[in-house]
């Protein structure tokens, strides 16, 4: 990394046109990414859901939204621009008078059921800071291209969710020795009967851990009904999948789940990405659930080939996120990697929260550069500059390529 007042220094002698290395000029597409497939890249429409600004429209039914990135810039995400994700096409409208969370299984000592003021009242109320972010986030920019929904870098957000602890409602229900694994089920269903129910599982660990919640509330407000009103569970850390929306059931397991989101879906090769958190009842020879999510970054204020004024200079700024470990570092370099410099990161409001990031450079000299940014987690992973294929599109963490022009 150099030392930002002499990368500057050298800007305003000699420009940067001549410095950008050969990989660096692939970037064609808006953020810096690939772009995405014929076709579904004309269908961006922007759709407004009841209670939401208008968002990208992926699939009406069952409804997937995603966020643009010009709300993406801050270190929280406001509930009416929050992405909106499911998998079934039937969302009933719940009201919090009638819901009721049941929790049994073969492994719990009692059954139990709770109502929305049962569980507020008889349990500590916590909260977290998480970044929920779809699994799939940047499955439209993969090439080449794979199956499911075409997200670009907005399937996720960052909020302050507060709720109870699965582990406290767990403890009344009381968890059996026998116990391996804790499974999860919402209201939503299919639109024909022989559509998979939407249930997933954790391992026991992760279910009783302490920042692990059944939330009620996200940025001091009851959820929305897109996002899973009037409880979800939220799992910081871990890919959405396991965030189950509208939820209604919790069973406690002596097996492993074998449902068709937890067997079938959700998997990725053996040793494609560095895991922490294994999910051990559930791995296979070949393949493995999903669990933590990558390091990874966004910046948000500019575009692919956006010009600027050189004699006002330019601010790089974005998000950063990983897996629970927290952001360390984001770095950013204007000449296509072969100079780096070390952002300012903001406030931290906890180790799974998005971490902005700015870097501001006073004045460039004239000419064409090509600026990046490289997040690095606490415990020292990093994003990647080539893409690592997986045959469902999951963890997409290429450091962006953003060409600009300063006249």
């Amino acid at each position: 990394m150099i030392d930002r007042r002499r990368f500057v220094a050298g800007l305003a002698a000699g420009g940067a046109g001549a410095v950008l290395p050969s990989w660096g000029r692939a970037a064609t597409a808006e953020l810096g990414f690939a772009e995405l497939p014929a076709g579904a890249a004309a269908e961006q429409a922007l759709d407004a859901l009841p209670g939401k600004v208008p968002l990208i429209r992926k699939s009406y039914r069952p409804p997937n939204y995603e966020t643009p990135v010009r709300y993406l810039g801050d270190v929280i995400t406001r509930n009416d621009a929050f992405f909106v994700r499911w998998h079934l096409s039937n969302i009933p409208e719940v009201k919090a008078e009638s819901w009721r969370l049941n929790v049994g299984g073969e492994a719990a000592d009692k059954p139990a059921s709770f109502t929305l003021q049962g569980l507020k009242s008889q349990f500590p109320q916590v909260e977290v800071v998480a970044v929920c972010q779809c699994s799939g986030n940047r499955r439209g920019l993969f090439e080449p291209h794979v199956a499911g929904v075409i997200w670009r870098a907005g399937a996720m957000g960052n909020a302050r969710w507060r709720g109870v602890r699965p582990k406290d409602v767990l403890a009344r229900a009381g968890v059996k020795k026998t116990a391996v694994e804790i499974s999860f089920n919402g209201a939503d269903a299919g639109a024909i009967e022989a559509t998979p129910d939407f249930v997933k599982s954790l391992p026991v660990w992760k279910a009783l851990d302490a920042d692990t919640l059944i939330a009620f509330e996200m940025n001091g407000a009851p959820l929305p009904h897109f996002n899973g009103f009037p409880a979800r569970l939220i799992v910081p850390g871990w890919t959405a999948t396991y965030w189950v929306k509208q939820l209604v059931d919790i069973a406690v397991l002596a097996k492993p789940f074998t449902g068709f989101w937890m067997a079938t879906a959700y998997r990725v090769p053996v040793g494609k990405f560095p895991v922490v958190d294994r999910f051990i009842t559930q791995e296979t020879a070949v393949n493995t659930p999903i669990t933590q999510m990558v390091t990874n970054s966004l910046i948000t204020n500019l575009r692919v080939g956006q010009r600027i004024n050189a004699a006002q200079g330019l601010e790089v700024r974005g998000v950063a996120w990983d897996g629970g470990s927290g952001v360390a570092a984001v770095d950013v370099t204007l000449d296509g990697g072969a100079n780096w410099m070390r952002s300012t990161l903001g406030e931290n409001l906890s180790r799974y929260s998005f971490r902005t990031f700015a870097l501001r450079v006073p004045k460039l000299a004239p000419g064409n550069y090509e600026v990046m940014a490289r997040a690095t987690s606490a415990n020292g992973t990093t994003q990647t500059f080539t893409l690592i294929h997986n045959p469902a599109g999951y963890h997409h963490n290429v450091v962006q390529r953003i060409p600009i022009v300063a006249a």
